[in-house]
């Protein structure tokens, strides 16, 4: 399978992009990201597919987006899924803890360390709202990204001040 990829400039860095042959946004990493994607040899680089991602990250970036409506491709496990599809109804602008993620999956409240794994393998940073998830005390644990990039996004997002 190809992999096409960009570099798109935001105000917390360069984001990488990955489509699938077909188009779907497969991933968004950022440098230093934990499990973060880089750039293989055998990788096209093909801005074409991301022209739609371009223009909703930087309409997100300048407050004018509150909801990405992308094609994406994602490759987890049936539970990750669930987590992720569970990661996206979390609002612009809101929080959420671990424990209200594993209790929308329908998870035991025992399996908030394995719902936090499958958040931090979210592979569309950003576009599904992982940043959005906090501890259960309201602390700003855990970001694949960066606690900086997490604190810039919910301030962005009005959910910090």
């Amino acid at each position: 399978m190809i992999i096409r990829w960009t570099t798109v400039d935001s105000p917390v860095g360069p984001l990488l992009l990955t489509a699938a042959p077909t188009g779907e946004l497969t991933s968004l990493s950022v440098p230093g990201q934990k499990g973060g994607r880089v750039v293989a040899d055998d990788w096209r680089h093909d801005p074409g597919p991301f022209r739609e991602a371009e223009e909703q990250l930087a309409a997100y970036f300048a407050g004018d987006l509150k909801e990405f409506r992308l094609a994406r491709r994602t490759d987890g496990t049936a539970f990750r899924e669930r987590v992720w599809a569970a990661l996206d109804t979390v609002p612009y602008g809101a929080t959420v803890t671990y424990g209200e993620i594993a209790a929308r999956v329908g998870a035991p409240r025992a399996a908030v360390r394995a719902v936090g794994s499958a958040i931090g393998a979210n592979p569309l940073l950003i576009v599904r709202p992982c940043h959005r998830v906090i501890g259960s005390d309201g602390s700003l644990t855990g970001y694949a990204g960066g606690l900086e990039r997490k604190v810039h996004l919910l301030r962005h997002e009005g959910a910090l001040s």
